[in-house]
């Protein structure tokens, strides 16, 4: 399995570098946002992330959720915050994956999306 594609400059929605932003405010490992926009009808974006425990995905998708809502956006749909192992944040336009790091090698999104251009962002 290859790893996501070297960094490159990616002209993200304004929404969506927000999210990231407050990602990394919370330390949320691993960024990576997958480009679906010529492989799904369904969004145009998935920000991946990891974080180091339960307790942690909780905080970095809260903390995603705050931020994102103090701009006037908010998700259309949220799964998963409770158990805080795969938090799905649904922005429609983009989605994001807060994973526990068990979760997130089971899962294997960019894996599963290896079609799809993956940009490392920078922690």
């Amino acid at each position: 399995m290859s790893g996501p594609a070297a960094p490159v400059a990616l002209d993200l929605p304004a929404e969506l570098a927000r999210a990231a932003e407050a990602a990394l405010d919370r330390k949320a490992r691993e960024p990576v946002v997958l480009d679906l926009r010529r492989l799904s009808n369904a969004t145009d974006f998935f920000l991946i992330v990891h974080g180091t425990s339960d307790l942690h995905v909780r905080a970095i998708a809260e903390h995603i959720i705050e931020e994102l809502e103090r701009e006037g956006v908010r998700p259309d749909h949220v799964e998963g915050l409770r158990g805080g192992r795969w938090v799905l944040i649904d922005y429609i336009d983009f989605v994001i994956h807060v994973f526990h790091p068990a979760a997130r090698d089971f899962y294997q999104l960019e894996r599963l999306w290896g079609d799809a251009p993956a940009h490392a962002l920078e922690a």
